[in-house]
């Protein structure tokens, strides 16, 4: 768990260096957002996040460490736009920031501790994060206001549930491997990383879910 959150907060430095870096730097915001490098930035993370969950078994420890951590620097660089967005306003991403960190160690810190299984949770939060991906989809043809409200509240909750949830199935997967000898303590140096992977994309998605509800429209 320390590897996990060690990599968590190695990641969101990263991101938010990178992020404040190109949000406020007029030339690199316009080498990104100017050109066709923009769809580069918007996909490559994702290629990542799959790349990364389908090898991960077969990649090397060093190669997974630098995977996540090109995913977070491409991922500064995407959030660059939400500095740009709120360049006039620039207090809502600070406290936006300060209360995903409080409900994320919050969350985290439940998850960890609580003798309640979250097992039970999963397929909910599952369900509730595809209807999300669906629901934002479809706002990008309607532009509605009410409905990017909505898909911000709910997408609160289920990235809430899901940082609890994460962090007690990461917990259980330690337990398990931690008694099966070498090849356990193998997977876990590359789990920690998967775990951080995980909790890292929770962080994001809270945090730009609750940015929308601070800053509103800009």
């Amino acid at each position: 768990m320390n590897s996990v959150y060690g990599y968590l907060s190695g990641g969101l430095a990263i991101s938010g260096a990178t992020a404040f870096a190109f949000g406020n730097t007029p030339a690199l915001a316009q080498a990104v957002w100017g050109s066709p490098l923009k769809w580069a930035v918007i996909f490559a993370p994702l290629a990542l996040i799959f790349f990364m969950s389908f090898r991960i078994q077969k990649m090397s420890l060093p190669a997974a460490q630098f995977t996540y951590w090109a995913f977070t620097a491409l991922m500064g660089v995407s959030l660059s736009a939400v500095f740009i967005r709120y360049a006039n306003d620039p207090m809502a991403i600070v406290q936006a920031f300060l209360i995903t960190s409080v409900a994320f160690m919050s969350l985290s810190l439940y998850g960890y501790t609580t003798k309640k299984s979250l097992s039970g949770w999963g397929s909910f939060l599952f369900m509730g994060l595809i209807g999300l991906i669906l629901a934002s989809v479809v706002n990008m043809f309607l532009g509605s206001s009410a409905l990017a409200f909505g898909i911000s509240v709910i997408g609160v909750l289920v990235f809430a549930g899901l940082t609890a949830y994460d962090t007690q199935r990461i917990k259980e997967e330690y337990l398990h491997f931690a008694t099966a000898g070498a090849e356990g303590a193998a997977w876990l140096a590359k789990g920690a990383v998967m775990g951080a992977l995980g909790l890292f994309l929770n962080f994001v998605n809270m945090f730009q879910m609750i940015l929308s509800l601070i800053g509103g429209d800009e």
